[in-house]
């Protein structure tokens, strides 16, 4: 065993070896990772903080819910804690590394089967190891009517994941947390539990009903560290007969803080399923390096960027929805945002106006079942694979679009970053999600875009806002802007369920 591996916490080389022996006992010798180099993959992060600080001490790739529960089992005897992760691409927020040094990464990727689709029920049971791309090949190649929802990253990440960490999509089901139903977990004693009508023997409704009987458990899975989720239950959307995507423009933002109540609005009155409202230079980013637009120092000033839209003949501001049902349904309801929109001075196209538009093309993509990588060209935008995804929780009202804008833009600008954001309205809230893009081969730079993140955090803490997921490097920092009464609950429940603190030590600030 090499020298330079970082081990758990309290425990000597011996001990560590004696554990890794246990574990390959249980999953195999070729599925226990502990070479430098194999690990690698595995420590690799885009957020601002060094390597090191998010070496794990091992990999254990287990195959079965079996493996899972026996690895458990020995990590309780060995003390050594374990960092579970589905598919382990949750870029800008930590992707497959651990909140701390030495532990074990419990990499469930291999365990991907499609358990079930019901295209009647519209629902669907799967494993950790399942990606979003692996399940709409498997619905289209039966022909199914339905259409899943996925984030921006789809094709490569799974469901599991994105919704335990409150992730979101575009569609009619695209808040994730509010559309699974039923989860299989081994808790950090080993045992297994299945929630809400799983518990029921033979019963077949767990993925129908989220409830079942007495306190409702699921949500206590979710950006926690209480136990390693091995199936779930998800509710799919069924294949409209019919949809239009639209989208609305600004170039001010008093009109797009005006279009702010109205997308909430049609939201609450179910006339829009979703909705969202990005800044042009998101949509840019994605396509064109920084270099080729702006060369001076700082941000990028709101004049080049007013220049990028007229040559674009784009708006500074531009919302997208979809319309689902049938054709007279639809055409009703785009009557209705019509009308809607129309004080707010927008400029409200159909996709049949928009035309051939990459990005119009990309967001009906996600909107209506189909899946691409294309966002993730953001990434290049600065060079030297930095990223951090800020993401604030607001009401959704025009004057915390106006507040969050000025919070989120001005501190950027403070530190010289760009703004890159825009706001998923979900109906009453809305998600204000910035890609803070950086160089992490520049030290001073990525310094400075740690320094950034925690000052974003500060503002908006101070004004009543708070974001909703964070990556690794701030979970604590997060968890402190909550309040010191959940922070408590949080580790009194950790105390009771995994007294060795043998799960996720830190995931969301929570430790034992």
């Amino acid at each position: 065993m090499n020298d330079s591996i970082i081990l758990p916490e309290g425990l000597t080389k011996t001990a560590f070896a004696k554990a890794v022996e246990a574990f390959r006992g249980v999953v195999g010798a070729d599925n226990v990772i502990v070479d430098l180099d194999r690990l690698v993959p595995y420590a690799k992060i885009m957020i601002p903080e060094d390597e090191k600080l998010h070496q794990p001490s091992a990999v254990i790739i287990p195959l079965s819910v079996e493996h899972v529960q026996s690895v458990v089992s020995l990590a309780n005897q060995y003390k050594t804690p374990l960092w579970p992760i589905s598919t382990g691409r949750n870029f800008g927020y930590g992707s497959a590394a651990p909140a701390t040094a030495g532990q074990i990464v419990l990499d469930l990727r291999r365990m991907n089967k499609i358990i079930d689709v019901d295209p009647e029920m519209c629902t669907a049971l799967v494993e950790p190891g399942v990606t979003y791309e692996q399940l709409r090949n498997y619905i289209e190649e039966r022909k199914l009517p339905l259409w899943i929802s996925f984030p921006s990253s789809g094709p490569i990440v799974g469901p599991v994941g994105n919704t335990l960490d409150r992730g979101v999509g575009y569609n009619r089901c695209g808040e994730h947390a509010a559309n699974f139903c039923g989860l299989e977990v081994v808790l950090p004693n080993g045992e297994l539990v299945r929630t809400a009508m799983g518990g029921v023997k033979g019963g077949s409704a767990w993925q129908a009903y989220r409830w079942g009987y007495g306190p409702w458990v699921d949500g206590l899975f979710a950006q926690s560290n209480l136990g390693i989720v091995t199936k779930m239950g998800l509710w799919l959307m069924r294949k409209p007969s019919a949809s239009k995507t639209f989208t609305a423009v600004w170039n001010d933002l008093e009109g797009a803080a005006k279009g702010v109540n109205v997308l909430r609005n049609l939201r609450l009155n179910n006339v829009l399923e979703n909705s969202l409202l990005g800044h042009l230079l998101y949509g840019v980013a994605c396509d064109v390096p920084r270099n080729a637009l702006y060369k001076g120092p700082g941000a990028i000033p709101d004049e080049v960027v007013a220049e990028i839209a007229k040559k674009a003949g784009a708006g500074i501001w531009n919302s997208l929805a979809t319309l689902y049902g049938t054709e007279e349904q639809i055409a009703v309801n785009f009557k209705i945002v019509k009308e809607a929109f129309a004080p707010t001075g927008a400029i409200v196209l159909s996709e049949e106006e928009v035309g051939p538009n990459p990005v119009f093309q990309h967001w009906k993509g996600n909107m209506t079942g189909r899946p691409d990588l294309s966002e993730f060209g953001i990434y290049n935008f600065r060079g030297g694979g930095g990223s951090a995804w800020f993401a604030p929780l607001a009401p959704a009202r025009s004057e915390d679009f106006k507040k969050q804008v000025e919070l989120v833009k001005t501190t950027l600008a403070e530190f010289g970053f760009d703004y890159l954001g825009g706001f998923l309205i979900g109906g009453r809230h809305m998600e204000h999600v910035c890609e803070l893009a950086f160089d992490r081969t520049d030290p001073e730079e990525m310094q400075r875009a740690y320094l950034c993140y925690d000052k974003l955090l500060q503002v908006n803490a101070a004004a009543g806002y708070a974001v909703y997921r964070t990556n690794t490097a701030f979970m604590n920092k997060v968890a402190d802007i909550y309040g010191p009464a959940q922070k408590n609950l949080n580790r009194t429940l950790k105390r009771a369920l995994d007294p060795n603190g043998i799960i996720a030590p830190g995931k969301s600030g929570i430790f034992v």
